[in-house]
């Protein structure tokens, strides 16, 4: 996992108190929390038939032309990934990755009988959407888990070259709009553009090596 950069103060100065080592019970606030606001945003982006980036937008879109559920197509796509958090990133890691994963399949399968919307707009939407995918991600991101798949990827490479994670994720999810242009309108990939731009603008700027990063 990450380390962090820290450097020695002054002579005189005390060291400053070390940012992480949280406790169980914060990753698991930090988790329901961040898989909340993950789901949500993908029930947004359902709701206008849009879809998202990285494993959680390929999982959007084999729903829509499959007769398989959001939630249990995200949890079956994450399985082979496990393997690669588990020998690259931690048994710990995984575990947590592994809970975050459930439980957004499991809030998107109740989320129909718990939010509806009469009225949304696609820009709006689209925005807001973004935004919560990528306040939730770091959440996720500074407590040692993540929403598997590209993810996990991303954050192995972050770990290994220094290269960000959020850029990773956005060159990936440019392969996957491509293919989206194939199954969905073209305004309706462009509002989806627009959240994925977001959320990856959010983690790249916020996710570094050279800013807080939790184990």
């Amino acid at each position: 996992m990450a380390q962090h950069i820290r450097s020695k103060p002054p002579e005189g100065q005390k060291e400053p108190h070390r940012v992480g080592g949280h406790r169980w019970y914060e990753d698991a606030i930090a988790i329901g929390l961040g898989t909340l606001m993950c789901s949500f945003s993908v029930a947004l982006l359902t709701h206008l038939g849009l879809i998202t980036g990285q494993t959680a937008g390929l999982g959007v879109l084999l729903s829509y032309v499959t007769a398989w559920e959001f939630g249990v197509i995200f949890f079956v796509l994450n399985i082979p990934f496990y393997l690669l958090a588990y020998f690259r990133l931690g048994w710990v890691f995984t575990l947590k990755t592994f809970l975050a994963v459930a439980v957004v399949s499991v809030l998107m399968q109740i989320m129909p009988q718990m939010v509806q919307f009469s009225a949304l707009n696609p820009w709006f939407g689209a925005i807001l959407s973004g935004s919560l995918a990528g306040a939730g991600l770091l959440i996720l991101f500074r407590h040692g888990a993540s929403l598997g798949g590209i993810g996990v990827l991303g954050l192995y490479i972050q770990e290994r070259t220094g290269f960000r994670a959020g850029w990773f994720q956005l060159g990936v999810d440019g392969v996957i709009f491509a293919v989206a242009l194939m199954v969905l309108d073209l305004p309706l990939v462009a509002f989806s553009l627009l959240g994925a731009i977001i959320t990856n603008m959010a983690i790249g700027m916020n996710h570094r090596k050279d800013r807080y990063i939790a184990r």
